[in-house]
Parts: structure tokens; C-alpha cells; sequence
């Protein structure tokens, strides 16, 4: 039996749809499953570990193999997760026996909706991502994330610390989610850890993090950069081996949440209800001030500069309290 799975959004979709596809994986142990993934998204592939075969549509290209895989295959299922033209386009031309879409996004075009054989009537608007994805598919959070950190040659980062260190990744794809630079100089200052500095290549996050290390200054403690340096599996490698991982809502956040690593997210503008880690070692701060345990689909809104250095500081010392580093004999000690 084969399924076809289309994930067609960014990479932090990309990420949150593992485990909808680990409970694939689980419903269906026999199968081959290909997974279709967008442009810088299929820098994730080693990481999806449910998925038998990945294939990546390149924009601006003719992608003559994958849509002549997509036409050919005999597909026993198709599950688009995107709900976009081409999502259905491919989920069409599949013909598969059985096409899953969801049907608000279907509805928004009839030559759409006429593509699916079943429509999933969740709500992106209640719901997390991954339960999002996980309603398509018509199976419970499964215990394993889908999502394995990389190991080998694809995770070799030289220089890392070899004591307990912190990630730092003030990136995102949306300058608006940009926490103020001196505030991150601040807490990187404070932190009792070597602090790994990681980012991507974007101009504008380049910039961002220049901000910071001017904010530094020379009497700060030594940085490990490794912005603009790491692929994705090298980033994803670097955030499972961190003791400590700090940032906004990004790619780098749904990485941290995958591998279940302590870490501190920091919300403005976007809504945690429906993008924030879940494990028992998150902690979420917003800078609306409002508690975490109240968040749900109503989100009020906040600019990143109205979270407290002192809040992430207290965060961060909280999570330092609760999960002591090892002292040099090993036993638990600050």
C-alpha cells in the first residue's frame, strides 16, 4: 500500500506534521509512505522518520520527476495537509482510492473540493497544529513525535562545547516577532551556560543578530556564532544536544519542542495556543503579560518590546532551578 502525504507550507508546518505522520506510521506499519515537501522544508527529510521516501517541490522549476511520480504511482491514499492550488492539483492528479483534504480549505474553491473523497472538518482557528494535522489523518497524539534529531555525518558541528551549553536563536521569518537586540544581549550576558548563538542566512535576521553582538560588547562572555553556517539537520543536531534552548516563535522552537529539549519561547504578535512547544520542560512567555494557562483561540496581541528582560531572565532561572547542572562529580548542583 502506498500513501502520499503533501505538506506544501513552511518549514515550521513541515515540522509540526510528524507526528500526523508517525500516526500514519503506527495505523499502518506495511506501508509506503512518500512525503512531498516545499523548497527549503526538504532540508528536514533525514529528520522525518516516519516517511519511507521524500521528495521536495522546488519552486521556479518543472519538478518533471515529482509530478510524474505523483501521476504514476497506484497511491492507495492521499492525504493533503496543505490546502493550497497545488495541494489540490497533486492530491487530484494522484487518483488516489482515497483523498483527504480538509474542508475549509476545499470549500474556498468548488474545482477544489471535487478533488476529495473525504473532508475533515477540524478547525485551524481551535486547535493546535499538530492536532490540526493530526484530525486529517483520523488518529490520537501518538507517544513517539516522528521527528528523530539527526545523527552522523549530517549532524557534525565542529566546536560545540563539550559541557552543558544554551542555544540562542532570535530569528524568524517575521521581523515583527524580533525580540529588542540589547534585551538578548542582556540575557546572553546573564546566562549561566556557553551560549551557542545560531540564525539563517535571511538579510534581515543577519542584521537583527549583528544588532546583538554589537549590544554584547567586548567585556561579554565568549559566543560560539554559528549563524548562517548550519543546515537545517545541523541545526536540528545542534538544538537536540543543548541544555537550554532560547527562542522566539520559529522553526528553531518547533525543533526544540520535536526533541523535547528545555526551552523558553517567547510570543508577541502570533498566538501560542496554536504554535507553542507542549512538552513538560516548555516554558511559554508572552508579552501580553497574559498566563500561559489561559492561552486559547482569542489571542491578544502584543509588540515583542513589551516582555521584561527580567521575565525571560526569571524563566530561564526557573528552568536552571528545576534541572540543576551536573557538577564535575556528576551529581546535581548550581
Amino acid at each position: 500500500m502506498r500513501l502520499l502525504c503533501l505538506q506544501l507550507k513552511r518549514i515550521g508546518d513541515a515540522i509540526l506534521t510528524a507526528p500526523a505522520l508517525a500516526a500514519l506510521r503506527e495505523a499502518h506499519p506495511q506501508a509506503h509512505l512518500t512525503l512531498v515537501l516545499h523548497g527549503p522544508a526538504g532540508g528536514l527529510a533525514p529528520a522525518m522518520a516516519a516517511a519511507d521516501e521524500v521528495r521536495v517541490y522546488a519552486p521556479g522549476r518543472p519538478n518533471i520527476a515529482l509530478w510524474s511520480r505523483i501521476l504514476t504511482s497506484g497511491w492507495a491514499a492521499c492525504y493533503d495537509f496543505t490546502g493550497s492550488d497545488r495541494s489540490a492539483v497533486m492530491a487530484r492528479l494522484s487518483r488516489a482510492g482515497r483523498v483527504f483534504g480538509y474542508r475549509k480549505f476545499a470549500e474556498k474553491r468548488r474545482w477544489r473540493a471535487d478533488g476529495y473523497t473525504d473532508l475533515c472538518d477540524a478547525s485551524v482557528r481551535d486547535l493546535h497544529t499538530v492536532d490540526f494535522h493530526l484530525a486529517l489523518t483520523g488518529r490520537p497524539l501518538p507517544a513517539d513525535t516522528g521527528f528523530k534529531p539527526p545523527h552522523g555525518e549530517t549532524a557534525v558541528v565542529p566546536g560545540l562545547p563539550a559541557v552543558p551549553f544554551g542555544v540562542v536563536h532570535p530569528g524568524t521569518a517575521r521581523a515583527e516577532k524580533y525580540w529588542p537586540a540589547r534585551r538578548w544581549a542582556e540575557v546572553i550576558s546573564r546566562l549561566p551556560l556557553p551560549v551557542v548563538l545560531t540564525g539563517s542566512r535571511d538579510r534581515e535576521e543577519q542584521a537583527h543578530l549583528a544588532a546583538i553582538r554589537a549590544a554584547l560588547g567586548p567585556a561579554a562572555p565568549p559566543v560560539l556564532d554559528l549563524s548562517g553556517s548550519l543546515t537545517l539537520m545541523q541545526l536540528a543536531g545542534v538544538i537536540s544536544r543543548a541544555r537550554l534552548v532560547l527562542s522566539v516563535d520559529s522553526a528553531a522552537m518547533h525543533l526544540a519542542a520535536m526533541a523535547r529539549r528545555p526551552q523558553v519561547a517567547l510570543f508577541g504578535p502570533t498566538n501560542p495556543f496554536h504554535w507553542r512547544p507542549r512538552h513538560p520542560d516548555a516554558r511559554v512567555l508572552l508579552a501580553s503579560g497574559q498566563p500561559s494557562e489561559t492561552l486559547g483561540p482569542r489571542h491578544v496581541a502584543a509588540p515583542m518590546d513589551a516582555l521584561s528582560t527580567a521575565a525571560v531572565l526569571a524563566a530561564i532561572d526557573d528552568h536552571l532551578v528545576r534541572q540543576p547542572l551536573p557538577t564535575a562529580g556528576g551529581s546535581a548542583g548550581r
